[in-house]
């Protein structure tokens, strides 16, 4: 399968839901996805498939891996009524959060990193040759319709 990544700052659709389905095996129970492999680009991270509503029928969680290559920058956002909770698995990266990103936590390997609803928040790679990798949990089983851009200087345009 090949990555079906978007352009920095795009959104991909990635797999159809019919193919995350196929590729969760269902041992009436218990499920699992096995080795996934990414099928989504969305704001400057490349995402593994995890689980969802989607693929294992979830009604309130979502987790899956998420990449941010070396240098890049996923453009601020919020999460609209959901937490989010990361544990990073490599890397360094820097949270710059607050109504206007005038806050900044930095995090790195080891760390597990909690975000409530509604705190806009960009994440930046803190390195220029190494990516991060996080696992990332949701309480919203449907991952991707509950987030909002918001202003930032950094993002093209912004």
């Amino acid at each position: 399968m090949s990555d079906h990544i978007a352009p920095a700052g795009g959104h991909a659709t990635g797999s159809s839901d019919e193919e995350l389905r196929t590729r969760t095996e269902d041992g009436g129970g218990i499920l699992c996805v096995r080795n996934p492999e990414i099928h989504r680009g969305w704001n400057g991270i490349r995402y593994r498939t995890g689980m969802s509503s989607k693929n294992v029928g979830s009604k309130k969680l979502s987790m899956n891996v998420a990449t941010v290559p070396p240098g890049a920058v996923a453009y601020a956002h919020i999460h609209v009524d959901f937490e989010v909770m990361l544990f990073i698995l490599q890397g360094r990266v820097r949270h710059e959060y607050g109504e206007s990103l005038e806050k900044s936590m930095d995090n790195e390997a080891g760390d597990f990193i909690f975000i409530e609803p509604g705190v806009p928040h960009e994440v930046i790679n803190l390195s220029e040759t190494e990516p991060v990798i996080a696992v990332v949990a949701r309480s919203d089983a449907t991952e991707w319709e509950n987030i909002v851009d918001v202003p930032s200087k950094r993002r093209p345009g912004g």
